[in-house]
């Protein structure tokens, strides 16, 4: 049976690399779900461990209900959603597809962080895709309210991130982990406003919308020779990808026909310097000593 919060009965729908770091927000700020909905557990690694999601373990830990339906389209899932009155949901970095009629039922609706500024990036990858596409100046995040449509509801709320072009292009999971937390503060402090009828959503500019697809094992490879790393806008444009690509798909180059997994990189006088790799069968080292003289 779901368990009503004491002040707003509110449904959390999060997945990762966004969802914990969001949490730890509203944690600070006192506002803790009813209910928290997740991915089932999935087994993880070369012994395929059935491991529960971050996001689960964060709920366990802090005694809020789990739900982690397979499904969100069977009627179990929506005679179960329907038979409790909700205030709202948030739904964030949330990987199944929401149907209309859960959006609506919560009386002030459903809010959904997502990490670019709208319309810019709609879809699955908007953090490494501003890293991919070097859009320093153009990072951020939106709170909208959802709709049926893909990142497509009306704005609530927008901030950007001012990053310092010497920090630029960061680390992908750096950037996942800024932004979550910037999305969990804006939040923080635009939840009370929209409970109370403060704000009035704005419609996106969908004729300047632009999108992004999910990432995939593929788009890793890199093709490059290690005795002779490329310098100038080649060697930026492959930074781009090494950074984008922390973490999956990760960035790989062929040697001898084995792979060469880039664990870090990152720019000298201009030219592409990586600094630790891993090579396939062995542990991370640095390059110079795989690649010596």
């Amino acid at each position: 049976m779901i368990m009503k919060n004491k002040e707003s009965n509110i449904a959390y729908f999060g997945g990762e690399p966004l969802g914990v770091p969001v949490l730890e927000e509203l944690k600070k700020a006192g506002i803790m779900p009813s209910l928290i909905l997740c991915n089932p557990d999935r087994p993880v690694g070369r012994k395929q461990v059935l491991t529960p999601p971050p996001v689960k373990q964060w709920a366990l830990q802090h005694d809020i209900e789990v739900y982690q339906p397979e499904s969100i389209k069977d009627e179990e899932f929506k005679q179960r959603m329907s038979e409790v009155s909700w205030d709202i949901f948030i739904v964030v970095a949330y990987n199944k597809i929401m149907p209309k009629w859960l959006i609506d039922l919560p009386v002030h609706g459903t809010l959904n962080i997502h990490p670019s500024l709208l319309p810019l990036l709609r879809g699955a990858s908007p953090i490494r895709s501003t890293i991919l596409q070097d859009m320093s100046e153009q990072c951020g995040v939106t709170i909208m309210q959802m709709d049926e449509k893909m990142d497509h509801g009306p704005i609530i709320a927008q901030e950007t991130l001012t990053i310092n072009s010497q920090e630029w292009p960061m680390h992908g999971n750096e950037l996942d982990t800024t932004l979550a937390k910037m999305g969990g503060e804006l939040l923080v402090k635009t939840l009370p406003k929209w409970l109370s009828g403060e704000i009035t959503p704005h419609e996106q500019h969908h004729a300047t919308a632009t999108y992004c697809g999910r990432l995939d094992r593929s788009m890793g490879g890199l093709t490059l020779d290690p005795y002779n790393l490329p310098t100038g806008k080649e060697a930026y444009q492959i930074l781009l990808k090494i950074r984008a690509y922390e973490g999956f798909p990760g960035s790989f180059f062929m040697h001898e026909g084995k792979r060469i997994k880039i664990a870090n990189a990152q720019l000298a006088e201009d030219k592409l310097c990586i600094s630790r790799i891993i090579p396939e069968g062995k542990n991370e080292m640095n390059f110079s000593q795989y690649f010596s003289d």
